[in-house]
């Protein structure tokens, strides 16, 4: 994980190692921003929903502890999404850098679906 100052807080880059440890560890609530048809079509096992076109930060839930990370399919709406997260006036935001397709890349697991059926099946791309 790298951080960069944004208008005097700080913004994590998160790799795929880091988010998958954090999930592991139960430190994480995790934030996918995407579409709903992208969430429906894969998704990282345990995120949340909330598509940036409706986007607003005090309908997140209360971190208790856990760093929310934001996610999308490349990390261009995830960070948008984050700054917005520290421009409500909170003073960390965290992203994965690369989004799902760096997810997937890394060869992490992942819920997809199954083609002929429909029905949503555990990827695991080793």
């Amino acid at each position: 994980m790298h951080t960069e100052d944004v208008n005097g807080k700080t913004l994590e880059h998160w790799d795929c190692d880091d988010l998958q440890q954090g999930l592991k560890d139960g430190k994480v609530v995790l934030i996918d921003v995407r579409t709903p048809q992208e969430y429906m079509f894969e998704n990282i096992h345990g995120a949340l929903l909330f598509p940036l076109a409706g986007f607003e930060a005090a309908y997140l839930p209360e971190e208790g502890g856990k760093r929310i990370v934001f996610h999308c399919g490349s990390g261009v709406r995830s960070r948008k999404v984050a700054e917005a997260y520290l421009a409500a006036g909170h003073e960390r935001a965290a992203h994965l850098q690369g989004g799902f397709a760096a997810w997937k890349t890394a060869h992490k697991p992942y819920i997809g679906t199954d083609m002929a059926s429909g029905a949503p099946v555990e990827v695991h791309n080793s």
